[in-house]
């Protein structure tokens, strides 16, 4: 596979394949194709791990192609460990979310997985650009078909919920776009090793940070910035739902990593208390939010919300360490926790929202009141959620603890005051998920509609399973991925550590 261009055909495999899937008129043949392309496409983004090389310094799998030549805007392709680890999570989902979307959808199915297709592709372009300029374009291409998934088979108020989700991450990309341009009319390059290198004032660096940091927050999204992802969760179908959880939130963090600590360094450091404060309301209070939600997926949105506020605490906890306290090693730690949280969340938020697409294809409702004693009728399923729900509470054992345990030691390091905000999660969390759990699974069988319940059929049993793998290889053994990204961690933490401001 050496001589292959690898994250070309990654990109590009899922994004033809979808579009000749669009020929496809029948229903069924059209799923088969789906799945096809994309566990062909997953099983070949496993070449990556097999050929790449730890020990070895800056991007590997490099492609280097002129696209612009006036404006030095080249189709760039490199991935170190972080990318990897992102585009491998990609990969898997899209196979699941297509598997879950099996029999949820029985109109324009041949548009409908084709959409998945070109989302997939576009977003291993966004983990695998080297060139800013065509990182930017991937950002923004992936809008369209996740645009398109939300508002043609949404739900009663999809157009708002599509219109919400556009509206707010275009306007966010556009000071990104804004920012770049200044880049490029001071360095004469998009390619993102010259951008790190570029020498920029204070002031400079003030107003490129919160450019980027207004495009990565909504995209996380962070508070305050957050309001259309529940909306667009609670319309969106539940592959849309697993999709958008799992893979399209993870932008965010890695755009913070990949443009806002080692292009601006010093004004990412100055202004981390704004980040991190932001982050620990995002962890509480969103959290308290969730509890009095009684639309599933709402309350779920919620917490994924939450959850992703420790990948920006740890990704800007980290920065403080380095650069204020010269702790490296902790800020490696916090580093790696964001990221094994971006991780984790990829299996827990995709497996919760998988959860309640296979009660709402059953009894067409997302209401918790309309549910109670699932258990009773399907205690296979009942069993798996279990799992999942206790991820998502935070327990040992799971994905779900691994990740915002190291965030919370690396904060425990910068400041204990904010650790003990951080942690206050694993009981927002629990009360908030086990409320849930309790509402939908336990006690009598609330109605004749419930009653009439079907247990897990074996595509269902499939799709769980895999999740399951994922949260308990992750809670239980999380060393081999941080030995995948460990060196990539620990180069940025230098990175970011030995940069000098003008």
């Amino acid at each position: 596979m050496s001589n292959w261009p690898l994250l070309s055909v990654l990109i590009w495999l899922p994004i033809l394949g979808g579009a000749l899937i669009l020929a496809i008129r029948d229903a069924q043949t059209a799923r088969w194709a789906s799945i096809g392309v994309a566990l062909l496409t997953f099983v070949a983004s496993l070449s990556l791990l097999s050929g790449y090389n730890p020990a070895a310094d800056g991007m590997q799998f490099v492609e280097t192609h002129a696209w612009i030549p006036a404006y030095k805007i080249g189709y760039n392709l490199g991935v170190d460990g972080i990318a990897i680890a992102l585009i491998l999570l990609t990969t898997l989902v899209g196979v699941l979310a297509l598997l879950g979307a099996w029999s949820a959808i029985d109109k324009r199915v041949n548009q409908y997985v084709a959409a998945f297709l070109i989302l997939e592709g576009v977003t291993v372009g966004i983990f695998s650009a080297t060139d800013a300029m065509l990182f930017y374009v991937f950002f923004e291409a992936m809008l369209i078909p996740m645009f398109l998934i939300i508002g043609v088979w949404g739900g009663p108020r999809r157009i708002y919920a599509a219109m919400k989700f556009f509206l707010y991450t275009f306007l966010g990309s556009v000071l990104m776009l804004v920012a770049l341009i200044y880049l490029y009319m001071k360095g004469g390059s998009f390619q993102l090793a010259d951008l790190y290198a570029l020498p920029l004032s204070a002031r400079e660096q003030t107003w490129i940070f919160f450019a980027f940091l207004i495009a990565f927050a909504v995209k996380v999204p962070m508070f305050p910035v957050h309001t259309w992802l529940p909306d667009a969760h609670v319309e969106a179908p539940t592959a849309g739902s697993v999709i958008l959880a799992a893979i399209a939130l993870k932008i965010g963090g890695y755009g913070f990593l990949r443009f806002n600590l080692p292009i601006v360094p010093d004004a990412s450091s100055e202004w981390a208390w704004l980040v991190i404060a932001l982050s620990l309301i995002a962890v509480i209070y969103v959290g308290l939010v969730a509890l009095v939600q009684d639309d599933m997926k709402k309350l779920i949105a919620y917490s994924s919300i939450a959850h992703m506020g420790f990948v920006t605490l740890g990704t800007f906890i980290a920065l403080w360490l380095v650069r204020e306290a010269g702790n490296a090693d902790a800020a490696r730690l916090g580093l790696q926790g964001a990221m094994v949280q971006m991780i984790s969340h990829g299996f827990v938020s995709g497996a919760m929202f998988s959860c309640v697409g296979v009660l709402y294809d059953r009894m067409h409702s997302r209401r918790i009141a309309d549910y109670g004693g699932v258990v009773n009728v399907m205690p296979w399923f009942a069993t798996f959620a279990m799992l999942f729900f206790m991820a998502n509470a935070g327990l040992p054992g799971t994905s779900g603890f691994a990740g915002e345990f190291m965030v919370i030691l690396a904060a425990f390091q910068r400041n204990p005051w904010i650790a003990l905000g951080a942690a206050t999660t694993l009981i927002i969390g629990a009360a908030y998920t086990l409320w849930l759990y309790k509402r939908i699974f336990f006690g009598e069988v609330a109605n004749s509609h419930v009653a009439e319940l079907k247990d897990i059929n074996g595509r269902e049993w499939a799709l769980l399973t895999v999740f399951a793998i994922g949260v308990l290889a992750l809670g239980i053994y999380p060393k081999p991925l941080t030995d995948l990204m460990e060196p990539s961690i620990a180069k940025l933490a230098m990175q970011i550590a030995s940069s000098k401001l003008l």
